[in-house]
């Protein structure tokens, strides 16, 4: 896990192309992981040392690096007491600008300018009398904080190789404390992005506060015009000044020992890590027949260091420049340390000389292993065995395929990230191979499978254009229908509508008959009371001519003539009461009929209203059903486009 900031990092134009990962000599460093859908590598603070590879093979420009500059010029602002301690590299990579740039800084509040040559003078001194007093010999020069930072984490059992003696810009921070008694806070002008390493180890705590390297320093001072009076450094220096280019260590030792001596020399941001793995237990056993391995992380020396312009680094200019400042150095006056007319043991006696008010131990050193907090997890051979089935890598030979596509340079080693999380199987060239293979029969598979579906679908193509024909042709007679129960539907409307008017007349006589069979009833009733007075009537008169024939009779022959009278009468009276008699039998017939008539007619009324009511139904029913086929119809024509659209689609 990541738990501090990493001095290198990603920025957005990473593509995940795995060539950092390819390049970077520690484990870990680089991070495979997916950002936004994308494949992308970071940086591990923990366990990056600022070794640069990763910006020489990015051909993206993925990669920045953070430093101090920004703070130092905020820290100028604000008017706090500042020297500069610049590297040997800097006069070589900026020869024509040097002196006007210290002169911008001077401006900008810059209190001192020491070269750290004069450091690199002191390391050099400190490297001779700590091999002579302790017989150290088969050692690992220091000056490189990547090369320290490397050791500190990945080889831990060759920091007893490690020098103990101070780099040149430290060696030069405790010379400005103890004996030039600087207060001011320090910037180191650098060549170098791991240098930030080497200044925020706890041992070197307050000696030097800024790294401000080569590239942001240029690109700031360019930006805000920081110019200035020409100025330089302090400090003379010896061949200190030619510490960065590779090999400046050795050719230093040579200078005051002879070349009789032994010294491996080693750089290469890659290179240089794998020799000294491959070489570790050698050198850890002091089985070595050199007096020490002059080893530096840039294989062009600091000169092209990490936190060096690209431009000026591409060229040789800067190793011409510092050529130039190699032959200063060396002096014609015998009386100094540099000079060239003295033999190396002169040289060294005057050297000694020069320093011998320092006490080495102030410019000693130790070193932390931090293995413990840096080192991977190894699998066990179960849990190899399922990292390379995940990966699609059952048999031996898969597993040894060592194509360095994912950018490690052995399937173990890959193994080995994807089980402590700094990389994934999608990064393995041979599982996206395999996975395509998988794909590729899987489409075929599907293809296969499409074809039989796809003959499938165009028999039902054919059978759903047959079924659209015949629906068709269903339709047409379904509409034919539909319009003759349209058409019958509005003539039982009309039809309806005539009868209910023929049914309302009807109803209307019958009210009307109703009305006249009442009042003839009323007169039978009448004409019943007037037979009874005519019945009356009759027998009061029969009476009268019964009692007229009695009394013509007992007149003899002179009641004849009345007694013929009263007999007619009594005819009469009896003719009236038949006739009466007759009348009331007639009437009850009629009042009979009458009353069956009304009864009947009632009944009719009764019929003809419910009659009413059921056609005023069917005729509501009719406008319903006349609606309900309206919208069958425009249903039914709807079925027949989709139907024919769904047939000129299959």
């Amino acid at each position: 896990m990541n738990t501090k900031e990493s001095l290198v990092f990603t920025n957005d134009n990473c593509i995940g192309c795995n060539k950092c990962i390819n390049s970077c000599s520690c484990i870990g460093a680089n991070v495979s992981c997916e950002k936004d859908g994308k494949n992308r590598i970071d940086v591990s603070g923990d366990k990056c040392i600022a070794c640069g590879a990763c910006f020489d093979a990015c051909e993206h420009n993925a990669r920045e690096f953070r430093d101090d500059t920004e703070e130092f010029f905020a820290a100028l602002k604000r008017g706090e007491k500042i020297s500069v301690l610049i590297a040997p590299a800097f006069k070589a990579n900026y020869p024509k600008e040097y002196e006007k740039v210290l002169g911008g800084l001077k401006a900008a509040g810059v209190n001192r300018f020491i070269s750290v040559s004069f450091g690199a003078d002191i390391t050099t001194w400190g490297y001779l009398n700590y091999i002579a007093q302790n017989n150290f010999t088969g050692g690992i020069s220091q000056p490189c904080p990547a090369v320290v930072g490397y050791i500190e984490r990945y080889t831990p059992e060759l920091i007893p190789k490690l020098f103990p003696v101070q780099s040149p810009l430290m060696c030069a921070a405790i010379y400005c404390r103890k004996v030039l008694h600087l207060t001011d806070k320090l910037a180191f002008i650098s060549p170098c992005i791991a240098k930030k390493m080497e200044i925020m180890e706890p041992e070197n705590e307050g000696l030097v506060q800024y790294n401000v390297t080569f590239d942001h320093l240029m690109k700031y001072v360019r930006a805000n015009h920081i110019s200035g009076d020409f100025c330089t450094d302090e400090i003379e220096y010896g061949l200190g000044s030619i510490y960065p280019t590779p090999g400046g260590l050795k050719e230093n030792v040579y200078w005051f020992l002879g070349e009789s001596v032994f010294i491996r020399q080693i750089e290469g941001e890659k290179h240089m890590y794998e020799w000294l793995l491959h070489n570790k237990e050698r050198i850890e056993k002091s089985q070595t027949p050199f007096l020490f391995i002059d080893a530096l992380n840039c294989s062009n020396g600091c000169i092209c260091g990490t936190a060096t312009e690209p431009e000026l680094s591409n060229t040789d200019n800067a190793l011409y420049a510092l050529l130039e400042i190699r032959e200063q150095s060396k002096k014609d006056n015998k009386a100094s340390a540099w000079s060239k007319k003295l033999t190396p043991a002169q040289r060294l006696k005057k050297f000694n000389q020069q320093f011998k008010d320092l006490d080495l131990n102030d410019y000693l050193r130790t070193y932390t292993d931090m293995s413990n907090t840096y080192v991977c997890n190894k699998p066990s051979k179960n849990e190899l065995t399922s990292i390379y089935h995940d990966m699609l890598k059952d048999t031996p030979a898969e597993q040894c395929i060592n194509c360095t596509c994912c950018g490690y340079n052995t399937c173990e080693e890959m193994a080995l990230a994807i089980h402590n999380g700094f990389n994934r199987k999608e990064n393995c060239i041979h599982y996206i191979r395999k996975q395509v293979e998988i794909e590729k029969e899987h489409a075929l598979s599907l293809a296969n499978e499409n074809e039989a579906e796809k003959h499938k679908v165009q028999q039902q193509q054919e059978i759903i254009i047959n079924t659209v024909a015949q629906l068709n042709e269903e339709f047409d007679t379904l509409h034919a229908a539909i319009e003759n129960m349209a058409a019958g539907n509005s003539n039982n409307a009309t039809e309806s509508n005539e009868i209910a008017a023929s049914v309302n007349e009807i109803n209307t006589f019958c009210n009307q008959l109703n009305e006249s069979l009442s009042g003839i009833n009323n007169l039978l009733e009448e004409l019943t009371g007037n037979n009874e007075q005519v019945v009356s009537i009759a027998s009061q008169t029969n009476l009268l001519a019964l009692n007229a024939s009695i009394e013509a009779a007992r007149a003899g022959e002179a009641g004849r003539g009345f007694a013929i009278v009263a007999d007619q009468i009594n005819v009469l009276a009896t003719d009236s009461r038949n006739t009466a008699a007759q009348s009331s039998e007639s009437q009850s017939k009629i009042s009979g009929s009458v009353s069956s008539i009304i009864e009947d007619t009632q009944t009719l009324l009764n019929t003809i209203s419910e009659i009413n009511e059921r056609i005023e139904g069917f005729a509501a029913v009719t406008e319903e059903i006349a609606a309900s086929t309206e919208q069958i119809s425009a249903a039914t024509e709807n079925m027949r486009r989709e139907l024919s659209e769904l047939a000129a689609i299959n």
